[in-house]
């Protein structure tokens, strides 16, 4: 049961999954764990009028900005677009879509689509234009609250460090970001990997998503996690 989850390479993962004019979740937090070979897949399957949902769309020419440059990605709903110019552009001339969403609100919207809760009341965004033709409602904790409406999407690509086969995942560190709960928002859940492991090798107590969330698997033992804003500076003479 558990081996047909796995596939060899990302093309065959995502093959008869993606389709024009979808809806994609995708991980990641600027190039930190983006799921790299599934985003190279999804653009050479030439599929189109995809709307997608992300912190952002990576950089030029890496991440989810190669669809932008392909013109792919008719629809972002986003917190953040400021490493990517061509994102810039296309939004502020019309060509692109954009939904902009505080980034804890998206965080939750992405939460409540997996977790099958319609949508939620939060303080962000009150009296600002992110509560425009929305529902507001006074509490009686006596502030006011915005009604956000959950994420679902048809197909979740997210990024993890290790995975065994029944598709339990356990994600490193900070490239965590988003990818849990895009992975819950998705009718199908496909998984980049580093390493690949037998069902029992990973502590249950370890998993940071269960199995359940996961249909399809592909192991990238080598990714190129590409910094975004490489800063470095020159060390004084005689430091080690």
């Amino acid at each position: 049961m558990s081996s047909s989850k796995i596939h060899p390479n990302a093309a065959a993962a995502l093959h008869g999954l993606v389709a024009d004019d979808q809806i994609l979740a995708v991980g990641g937090f600027g190039l930190c764990g983006i799921p790299e070979a599934l985003i190279a897949a999804l653009r050479d399957s030439g599929a189109k009028g995809l709307t997608a949902i992300s912190n952002n769309a990576g950089v030029d020419g890496f991440g989810l900005g190669m669809l932008l440059e392909t013109r792919q990605i008719r629809k972002m709903i986003s917190s953040y677009v400021g490493e990517n110019k061509e994102f810039e552009r296309q939004y502020l001339s019309g060509e692109l879509e954009l939904e902009f969403t505080p980034q804890g609100t998206l965080a939750e919207k992405l939460r409540s689509g997996g977790a099958g809760i319609p949508g939620f009341y939060t303080k962000t965004g009150v009296g600002t234009l992110v509560a425009e033709g929305k529902e507001t409602r006074q509490f009686p904790d006596g502030h006011w609250y915005v009604m956000e409406t959950a994420l679902k999407a048809d197909v979740s690509l997210v990024k993890a460090w290790k995975a065994d086969k029944a598709g339990n995942l356990v994600f490193r560190k900070t490239s965590r970001n988003f990818n849990p709960a895009c992975a819950m928002a998705g009718k199908v859940c496909v998984a980049e990997v580093e390493q690949l492991v037998e069902i029992g090798q990973i502590d249950p107590d370890h998993v940071h998503l269960p199995g359940i969330y996961v249909d399809r698997i592909v192991v990238n033992a080598t990714p190129e996690k590409r910094i975004e804003q490489r800063t470095v500076r020159a060390t004084s003479k005689g430091a080690l």
